[in-house]
């Protein structure tokens, strides 16, 4: 995976090692077990045209580009994240993209990932234009690290058509936020912005070793961001992915955490804290501590046992 930081994310690492850990390398990377694989969410096998992945039901999901402003080092698509060229995405593309959909009428929902939709605006812009107009989809979402690696990318241009969307459906922005360290000045704007567009704000995290497993670091995040009109949606198990085990932290820490938030956060505040099944599907809602449960295994969507590692 290659190195790219933006010069925000530098200054920033400068005084925060939080932020620093996410996005420099370390030799640990090269440090993997056996149960670790480049596809653990086998996205590749739901991935029914090019870009797009349809792996639930009623929902799909659109890679419209494997760039980001800054590539994160525990990125669930490293496999492929930072191959630009093989990223790209043609008009021909969206088409194809928008023929399956309409092949599939139980689809009301589109989320727009990657990569960094953000990266490419102009793409963005044009492809929102057309799954705005397909009836059958009732809900956009965007997904996005954009406001807290490079705020500078969130444009006008961009912020106006957010507003139009959102007139013509229910429009929903995720910001990708791990630690209040992120929470600089140049973000803290960059949500506002967002938030005059009328777009839902959401969050998501996902649990990282030694830099937000700590009950003080995600209450400060949470309670923040649910101030700023940003609802925390989902907080992941780190996922059993190639290069990045050294960032997975134990499932009985994190439950331990959260039990604790649970009691002492407003619900507003407090996210889904979730395992997406390796080599399975679905996001698994991962319990508390107010119940009796074993933490060795769990059922996906499907049924399917699950050993945790």
């Amino acid at each position: 995976m290659l190195v790219k930081i933006s010069s925000h994310l530098r200054k920033l690492a400068k005084k925060s090692s939080a932020v620093g850990k996410q996005f420099f390398p370390s030799p640990k990377e090269k440090e993997f077990s056996r149960a670790t694989s480049l596809d653990p969410l086998l996205e590749e096998k739901y991935k029914k045209v090019k870009g797009l992945i349809h792996k639930y039901p009623k929902r799909v999901l659109i890679e419209l580009t494997l760039n980001c402003a800054s590539f994160c080092r525990f990125c669930t698509r490293r496999r492929e994240v930072s191959d630009i060229k093989k990223g790209e995405i043609s008009p021909k593309d969206i088409e194809k993209m928008i023929d399956y959909i309409k092949s599939k009428p139980t689809i009301n929902e589109a989320i727009f990932s990657g990569g960094d939709p953000l990266t490419v605006p102009e793409l963005l812009i044009s492809t929102l234009r057309k799954f705005s107009r397909l009836s059958q989809i009732k809900i956009i979402r965007v997904h996005t690290r954009v406001p807290v690696s490079n705020p500078r990318l969130l444009t006008k241009k961009i912020l106006a058509e957010f507003t139009k969307i959102n007139r013509k459906k229910t429009f929903y922005l995720s910001i990708h936020i791990e630690h209040p360290d992120e929470l600089t000045p140049q973000t803290l704007s960059a949500i506002k912005a967002l938030k005059k567009t009328g777009a839902i704000l959401l969050s998501q995290a996902v649990f990282l070793r030694g830099i937000n497993d700590s009950y003080k670091v995600l209450a400060d995040l949470f309670t923040k961001l649910s101030e700023l009109g940003v609802r925390p949606y989902y907080i992941f198990h780190c996922d059993l992915v190639k290069g990045i085990e050294h960032f997975i932290a134990p499932i009985e820490k994190e439950i331990k955490i959260m039990t604790k938030l649970r009691k002492n956060l407003s619900g507003i505040a407090f996210p889904f804290h979730v395992i997406d099944a390796p080599n399975g599907s679905g996001k698994i809602p991962a319990p508390l501590n107010f119940w009796n449960f074993n933490t060795s295994n769990f059922t996906d969507f499907l049924e399917k046992k699950i050993k945790m590692y």
